[in-house]
Formats: structure tokens, sequence, C-alpha cells
């Protein structure tokens, strides 16, 4: 079914106002798939943002020092995306010219995933088939150097798709194998945003058995051809804007007040008219928040309470830098600080993942090392002072997906019966990725309208 197609009842006869807090990618994706499969003149929206721009982690602003757009962070969508493609969809309102993806997202002809090894300089590229029997495996130009077919197929790959809820990632497949540096460990530190000695071993396989177990198909890259909120964030925002909801930035919730069944008042920081909100018997909320907020927010909600960092560097150059490997415009990193590298124009940008470690590294050290790293892999002179750069650190990219916090999780319903939560570190099944968040919201919606029919 198309995401055209998807249609919730709509038979409420009285006004329901749905007000969603948080404007990121969970938020706008409950909003968008409301306003979706919506006919009826009952539901009213209104989205609530604590900060002054939509998009949360997911967002692109203009950095005076480099004189460019970057991204808050450097993300890579998979084809089997399909919850932010449907979201996508919704939001366009129009068919999109490219076999299902739009316009503002660069993919190769080609699925492919180049690799350069700083400690050998090789370069490399894994080049998975279409279809589900894996034969790539079988051809030498489409795996990792001397590697072999058992090396993929070992015990420990079985043992992977066999872990347990307490299993960690090096607990099926540990630093002895011949893929785990080259492989496994990007793999994991790319979906997990965490090493394999802590990172959960079953939601890592929910993602490789959703891609790398479907064929090339669905595994192609996806990469934002002008920055995250010009593909993902502002299409949302006019979309929601033209069916008439209303989004307050600068509006931080401070508190939600609670009947013994329902949210009955909220309450946000600042003396105007509209800091606080009576509900009516047929409101309800979404808190589309990050897990701290919503703890605050909402008593005895469970919720991860450890976080992950992830740290980004950008270097603006004299000229767009040409990849080793033309077919992509993104570069997986082994043996290096960085894991990933991605070009846009003229500004190269650099991925740590699970960068606890480094949030007290002085900057020029860091940055002394990241581009060293850079102009390694793209063949450029690493001598002298860097180019200009910026640093962006974000302590709590996501929370830490170790076995623990996934059964901290909470699911999107609540003790309450007119709230919901949304968010990538809910239970969706997959770890805190944009596709999880969206997923979230998309959820949420749905609870939603569950609740709109028993009014």
């Amino acid at each position: 079914m198309s995401p055209r197609q998807i249609a919730f009842p709509d038979h409420p006869t009285s006004m329901t106002t749905v007000h969603i807090i948080g404007a990121g990618l969970a938020g706008l994706a409950c909003a968008a798939r409301l306003l979706q499969a919506t006919t009826s003149h009952t539901l009213r929206i209104e989205i609530h943002e604590a900060a002054r721009h939509p998009g949360g982690r997911c967002r692109t602003f203009y950095d005076t020092h480099l004189s460019r757009r970057i991204d808050n962070g450097n993300h890579l969508l998979l084809s089997a995306n399909q919850a932010v493609l449907s979201y996508l969809h919704a939001v366009s309102e129009t068919p999109f010219p490219r076999a299902g993806i739009p316009n503002t997202f660069f993919t190769p002809s080609e699925t492919v995933f180049p690799f350069y090894d700083h400690a050998t300089g090789e370069h490399w590229s894994i080049h998975p088939n279409q279809g589900i029997a894996p034969w790539w495996l079988f051809c030498p130009s489409r795996r990792i150097p001397k590697t072999s077919v058992r090396d993929y197929l070992s015990p420990n790959a079985l043992r992977l798709l066999t872990a347990g809820a307490d299993a960690c990632v090096a607990d099926c497949i540990p630093k002895a194998d011949p893929l785990h540096r080259r492989f496994w460990e990007p793999l994991c530190l790319a979906v997990m945003n965490a090493p394999p000695t802590i990172a959960a071993a079953a939601p890592l396989r929910a993602v490789l058995l959703k891609t790398f177990g479907r064929g090339a198909t669905y595994c192609k890259p996806l990469i934002a051809r002008d920055g995250l909120s010009d593909a993902l964030i502002d299409p949302a925002v006019a979309f929601l804007k033209r069916r008439g909801t209303e989004i307050r930035f600068g509006h931080r919730a401070r508190a939600l007040r609670f009947t013994q069944k329902r949210v009955e008042r909220l309450e946000f920081a600042g003396e105007s008219e509209s800091s606080v909100i009576e509900l009516g018997e047929n409101d309800c909320v979404v808190l589309a928040t990050p897990p701290a907020v919503t703890a605050n927010l909402a008593p005895n909600i469970s919720a991860p309470q450890e976080s992950s960092a992830i740290i980004n560097a950008h270097f603006r150059l004299d000229s767009s830098p040409t990849l080793p490997e033309l077919r992509a415009p993104f570069l997986g990193l082994i043996n290096t600080t960085a894991h990933w590298l991605f070009v846009r124009d003229d500004v190269v940008s650099l991925t740590i993942s699970g960068a606890d470690n480094l949030l007290e590294t002085p900057e020029n050290a860091l940055i002394a090392q990241l581009w060293k790293e850079a102009a390694t892999a793209l063949s450029l002179p690493a001598n002298g002072s860097p180019p200009p750069h910026r640093i962006i650190k974000e302590k709590r990219a996501t929370f830490a997906q170790t076995p623990s916090n996934f059964r901290l999780r909470p699911a999107p319903t609540t003790a309450w019966r007119n709230l919901f939560l949304a968010g990538d570190w809910t239970d969706t099944g997959l770890p805190a990725t944009m596709e999880s968040a969206v997923l979230s919201g998309q959820r949420a919606a749905t609870l939603v309208n569950r609740f709109r029919l028993k009014i």
C-alpha cells in the first residue's frame, strides 16, 4: 500500500486538538501522518518547540566561520528506510521523479560502500548484489581485500543472527574475527553509535536483516544533497503550515498536570497568555522530546538513562575534492579516529561515533588529527595548518545503546489515556536512527487516531 493510500478511520464529530511537544523528526512525522489521513475538520494540531528552529538534531545551519551551510551531524539513510520515505512522500504531496527517491537526495547508480584503510593505504568497496542470495561474497572485487567467503559465513556471524536481548555485538563477533576491524566495527559504530563491546546485538541484527539481508535494492545509500533541513525538515514544515498547523518556536514545556487518567493542562515557560493551556476532554498530547525531558515532564516513564556522543568536524577547502571512489560522496575510514568522511561541494565532514572518550580532547589536537586523516584519505597535502574548520560536539546524540538501556525503552502508550510518546529512544524495535524517530512519530499518530475514535 502506498503512503497516499493509508487511511485511518476518521469518524469523530467533535474537535480534537493534538498538542505535539517537540518539532524534531518524530514530532514532525507524527503531525504529517495525522494530516495525511485526516479528511474532516475535526482535528487541530499545535506543535510546541523549545528551540527557535525545527529539526532537533537533524538540521542544517549557516556557519559564519566557514561561510557555508553545514549539517549539525552527518547522516546516511538507506533505501530500506521506508518510514522516512513514506514521510517524505506525505509531505511532498507530489510524485517523486526517481523510483521513490526525492531529488533532494543523492543516491549512487550502484549500491556501493567505499572504504579507506589508513594503516595500509588500501581503498576498496563493499558492493552487494540485487536479490536475497548474496553471490557478491563469491566475487573478490566486491568484498574486503584478503577476505574469503568463509569469513562472512562464519559461526560468529551466525551467533549475531541468533543473539539474545542481553548480548553485545562483541559477544558474537570478537576482535579476532577477520572482519571485525574492517566490517563489523564500522557497521556497529555507524548504526548503534557505540563500539561492539557495549552495543546491543539484537538491534544491529534487525537493521542487517532489513538492509544487507535483502540485497542491494534495500541498502542503497541516500545522502541529502544540500543538507538535512532541505531534504527532511523544510518540506515537512511547509506541508504542515499549508494544512493549518501552528508551530510555536521558543515554547518550552515546563510541566504537564495530570488527573488520575489524563493530562488536563500544559504549562510552558513564559508569562504570555499561551503559557498555560487547559486541555478539553477530547484533546491529547504527544511528547516527542528527548528521554531526559520526557522523564521530567511525565512521572514514572521508563527511559534510557545514559547517552552517547558524536563529534563532527567540518573543513572548508579551496575547491571541491575528488574522492578516490567516484561512485559515492562518502568514505568509510578504517584505523582512524574518525569513522566516516562526507564531501559536499568544497566542505569535507568527518564523523566520530561513540565519541564520549574524546569530548575533553583539546580542539586543536583533535582538528590536527582529523585533518591529517582526511587529507591522507583524499590524497591532499597534510602539511601545514588545517583549512577553516568547525567542530560540533553532540554530547547526547543518542541514548547509550546497550542491552540494559534497550530494556528501558518505553512503549508509545502511557498510563494516561490522552498522552503518547514518540522519539528514536522509544521502543520501535530499531536502533536510535532517523528511521526509528520517524517510525515512532507515525505510530504515535496511529494511537492518536484510535483515541479519537473512542471519544
